[in-house]
């Protein structure tokens, strides 16, 4: 079902050019010149691959952010009005291919009239909802409540938010002019010490569709499609060692996407090693390529032989899982509040979730959806791992010690017991 995929195979280069498609896409087209307000890998070069989910009605736009070659998926949903008009939940880069591809979709099905930021934490959606806003000049634009920036706690029209057409997300979502269509459910704001941690989850009805920010996730077997339009940091972690020269092939890719995996998920898995710097400086001098884009042949990672089983486990067939570091350090200061968010939301009758990053979309009923939440009442709040999900603890292990100096520093405050 995917209706626009820009550059999916290797494009032919013509005249500084990509051709796809039959259209002419030219380098600028990719770029994002505020990088620098978060600056993530791919830096000032995005791509964008449009999905169609359901037949002119929903469309997800993908596009890549990692650090240090662990890169993800990070996406925007649309969804098609039944009044016309289209509702943008977590808008990405609005580059000049993303743009396009978003104004295909309005000269077909009527103008943007909705944007929603559903965080107040997540730095890598907010830092796009502004720039995205000031693209459509006729959309309202909702906000998160309680929405806060560091150091300074900054206005919103500070922060690039058109201050004439910014609203805050009213409790009530009945209270919204996207009422007919929409239930919306607040997971309230988390207290975190310097900050806060908040998600909106929006059900649209007539698809039976679920929008989630971070809550769920789901890891797929293979590379995601925007993955793969640069095979680059998947072969970078596919490597057992400096001196490797990897070859690009599917085989290969998969097993850089499985690690990156790892890594996003756990920070530092069980079943890697980070070397002695003076052995990494070593091999670098074997590294057969040093350039700056390979880190200059610098490469600190030291992969267990059983590796693919922590994956495996991860993944779970496939299954909706909370992610580690929403578990360890964030959703178990407030185990109550979110078991009573993830009732309500699991009390729609939902058949699919598009979540903001990893994979979707996930074919996934409510109860599965409530199960994701489970490790709150079986680890009576502590975040860690559990026989219902099978994650294996040993992966928790840098995430329990963040949580512990943090805890020690007074940064964060301490999970509490769910009662």
């Amino acid at each position: 079902m995917i209706d626009v995929v820009r550059g999916h195979e290797v494009a032919q280069t013509q005249k500084n050019t990509h051709q796809t498609q039959g259209q002419e896409i030219y380098p600028e087209d990719f770029s994002w010149s505020f990088w620098f307000a978060l600056p993530l890998y791919p830096f000032g070069k995005r791509r964008t691959i449009r999905k169609e989910v359901l037949k002119d009605t929903i469309w997800t736009f993908d596009q890549l952010q990692g650090i240090f070659y662990v890169v993800v998926p990070i996406r925007m949903t649309i969804v098609k009005l039944d009044e016309g008009g289209l509702l943008v939940y977590a808008p990405v880069a609005p580059t000049n291919e993303c743009i396009r591809l978003v104004n295909e979709l309005v000269a077909e099905h009527g103008d943007v009239k909705y944007i929603i930021l559903p965080t107040v934490s997540g730095l890598e959606h907010k830092v796009f909802v502004g720039p995205f806003a000031r693209c459509f000049p006729n959309a309202q634009v909702f906000v998160t409540p309680k929405q806060w920036s560091f150091p300074l706690n900054l206005p919103l029209s500070w922060l690039g938010l058109p201050p004439k057409r910014t609203q805050v997300l009213p409790e009530d979502s009945s209270q919204t002019p996207f009422v007919d269509e929409f239930d919306y459910a607040m997971l309230s704001p988390i207290e975190l010490g310097p900050g806060r941690f908040a998600e909106v989850a929006f059900f649209h009805r007539r698809s039976h569709t679920l929008l989630v920010t971070d809550s769920v996730v789901c890891v797929p077997e293979e590379p995601p499609a925007i993955v793969q339009l640069d095979s680059y940091p998947l072969l970078f972690h596919a490597k057992d060692k400096a001196s490797d020269i990897v070859e690009d092939n599917p085989v290969n890719r998969r097993k850089g996407w499985q690690r990156i995996s790892l890594f996003a998920l756990y920070f530092r898995p069980s079943m890697v090693e980070i070397m002695q710097w003076g052995e990494v400086f070593r091999n670098a001098f074997q590294a057969p390529e040093r350039s700056k884009k390979a880190y200059f042949g610098l490469f600190p990672f030291q992969w267990n032989s059983d590796w693919k089983s922590s994956f495996d486990a991860l993944r779970g067939n496939g299954r909706l899982f909370v992610a580690p570091i929403l578990r360890t350090l964030i959703l178990n200061r407030a185990p109550k509040e979110t078991i009573n968010w993830a009732n309500k939301v699991a009390s729609w009758n939902f058949e699919r979730i598009i979540p903001c990053h990893f994979d979707s979309p996930i074919q996934a009923q409510p109860h599965q959806f409530r199960q994701a939440f489970s490790f709150l009442e079986e680890s009576s709040g502590k975040g860690f791992s559990s026989s219902s999900d099978s994650l294996p603890e040993e992966d928790f292990k840098l995430l329990r010690e963040l949580d512990k100096g943090l805890n020690k520093f007074g940064i964060l405050p301490p999970a509490k017991e769910l009662k």
